[in-house]
């Protein structure tokens, strides 16, 4: 009795479906890798233009948990089909070698048709793959919902036997982190200029500072003594290079209101220039009159918040104090935007010297009050700034000790060296990366 043959219509259709599956299985490889590798903000953009693709992968990228449980899921499904069909098929034609066969076909045929040859298209064209995909894998999610939401729980109480806590709606990587990191090795690729990674940082930084890491200290604040002669504060007023001056009682602490210098200036015109003007009119004006309401704000509130009050209350001046109500400094507007732009200057700013420079034998001279994070941030370094928000309190942090002129120190890699000390404050120091 002749044995059936082995290419029978049997063959033919296991074959066909063996290549069915192995499509499959290139599908959902390329439409995983696609739509994790897909930008987002792109596909924001393309569905903002009315891409209803876009939109659905938009939709659907919003679980990836679900997404590539699902993806998985079905790959998994028509790999170990087409695995075992394969095995079946080969096992007629050769026998028990027919195992070992079926297993080096199918490892090559699916590493190379249905793992490298998809996800390299899907990584090269990644938000139209992403598009392109969407509306089908959007039906797998679908079917598959249920099992991949009950592996989910599964997993969850088998890692919780050992002790692993898993939040099921916590980000795998903060939005912020992903574009900080975008921008750094954008920077370092030479993709990004510097400048731009820097505004781009310094407006996601709002956030996470507070008015105390920026403020002006009160050690350097220009004010009014609201007991002086008229004279004296109007020449005081002409001679700064501030629109807005607070106005003390007694002593510097006492803050009791606000003159801007155009209201002092329209008040004295009014005294000497207009219809009641007399010089018994001016020895009796009093700068509390046109003063405002002084604006204070805690030391603790952030930049974010502190930016968007000063928008809401149409100010741009504030005073800042601690939890006692002590007087730290003042805040403004211009300080907020100077974190992100960069420093502002105008025609009537002091002409100050650099807070940095580089000496010539390659040391960074800067200024002992300069911001730890406006160092970073000039010179590319990475300093702590947990600790201290200035190089002198940095330097005088990690002495323990508040030095003496030409005391050198080595920490964080590198050398600081006193230059200067005017009573308690490090006014100026040398830095050099060790």
């Amino acid at each position: 009795m002749d044995s059936a043959p082995i290419f029978d219509s049997a063959f033919w259709l296991t074959s066909a479906g063996i290549m069915g599956l192995l499509f499959l299985s290139a599908f959902f490889s390329g439409s995983e890798t696609a739509l994790t590798a897909a930008s987002r903000g792109k596909l924001r953009s393309q569905a903002d233009k009315g891409s209803k693709a876009a939109e659905a992968a938009l939709k659907i990228t919003e679980d990836n948990e679900r997404l590539i449980g699902s993806v998985l899921l079905g790959n998994n499904l028509v790999n170990i089909l087409a695995a075992s069909l394969a095995t079946s098929l080969f096992t007629r034609a050769f026998g028990d070698s027919g195992v070992a066969l079926a297993t080096l076909v199918m490892t090559l045929l699916v590493l190379v048709f249905a793992e490298v040859l998809p996800k390299t298209y899907a990584i090269t064209n990644a938000e139209t793959a992403a598009a392109r995909v969407s509306p089908v894998i959007n039906i797998v999610i679908l079917v598959f919902s249920p099992m991949v939401s009950a592996v989910r729980a599964f997993v969850r109480w088998v890692l919780s036997l050992f002790g692993v806590k898993t939040d099921p709606d916590s980000q795998i990587l903060a939005v912020r982190e992903e574009i900080a990191g975008a921008l750094q090795l954008g920077h370092s690729e030479g993709i990004v200029e510097k400048e731009d990674r820097d505004r781009i940082l310094g407006a996601l930084d709002l956030s996470d500072r507070t008015v105390e890491e920026i403020m002006l200290h009160r050690s350097n604040i220009e004010m009014l003594d609201a007991d002086e002669a008229p004279e004296l504060l109007l020449s005081q007023c002409l001679e700064s290079p501030h629109t807005r001056l607070p106005v003390f009682r007694d002593e510097p602490e006492n803050i009791i209101g606000v003159i801007h210098a155009k209201d002092l200036l329209r008040a004295m015109d009014k005294l000497m220039r207009g219809p009641d003007a007399s010089a018994d009119a001016l020895k009796a004006f009093k700068v509390l009159d046109v003063a405002m309401k002084p604006y204070f704000v805690p030391e603790t509130t952030t930049l974010d918040d502190q930016m968007r009050e000063f928008l809401r209350r149409h100010t741009h001046f504030a005073l800042v104090v601690d939890e006692y109500g002590a007087l730290q400094g003042l805040i403004t507007l211009e300080d907020i935007l100077e974190e992100i732009v960069g420093e502002i200057t105008d025609e009537f700013d002091v002409d100050a010297e650099h807070p940095i420079r580089r000496a010539e034998d390659g040391q960074f001279v800067v200024d002992g009050a300069m911001t730890i994070r406006d160092l970073n941030r000039a010179t590319d370094w990475n300093l702590p700034d947990e600790e201290a928000n200035t190089v002198a309190g940095l330097v005088i942090h990690e002495a323990q000790m508040i030095p003496n002129e030409g005391q050198v120190f080595s920490f964080h890699g590198f050398r600081f060296e006193v230059c200067a000390r005017k009573d308690n404050r490090i006014t100026k120091l040398q830095i050099r990366p060790l």
